[in-house]
């Protein structure tokens, strides 16, 4: 399974409660806040699963995580019932684990957080990454 630490920036490959692997990562514009809607460059927190994978043209490689789910939903709705986000707002989605532009490697040292909201990790570590990774596999994001 994956466990990633917004606060730690920090991603983790476990084998029940053994750190396989451990890479530096960097969030959305927003690292702090939980994703509730589309646009709000926030990181969804929670436990999603992998959805797919797949090489990608600007950041090496994609792995989809499965936001939204019953919970991404369910926070969602409260969210717009609280008045906290508009009613008319949209949940959002094609979340995932990529790496960065070409050349841009330094955003991940720097702990620049660039997204929209994805997880993203030097070129090197996705594609290493990815060779581990499979549909299903278990994605823990704390905050």
């Amino acid at each position: 399974r994956i466990k990633i630490s917004k606060r730690k920036y920090r991603l983790w490959v476990m084998e029940d409660t053994t750190v396989i692997k451990e890479y530096a990562v960097v969030f959305g514009k927003n690292p702090v806040d939980d994703k509730r809607m589309e646009g709000d460059k926030s990181t969804p927190e929670g436990i999603f699963k992998v959805r797919n994978f797949y090489p990608h043209d600007k950041w090496s490689k994609f792995i989809w995580i499965d936001y939204p789910t019953e919970d991404s939903w369910n926070k969602h709705n409260q969210a717009k019932q609280k008045g906290t986000i508009p009613e008319d707002a949209k949940i959002g989605g094609e979340i995932g684990i990529h790496g960065v532009p070409e050349g841009k490697d330094a955003a991940i040292d720097q702990k620049l957080n660039w997204t929209l909201g994805c997880i993203s990790l030097k070129n090197k570590d996705v594609d290493e990454l990815y060779t581990i990774i499979r549909n299903g596999m278990e994605v823990e994001i704390l905050p």
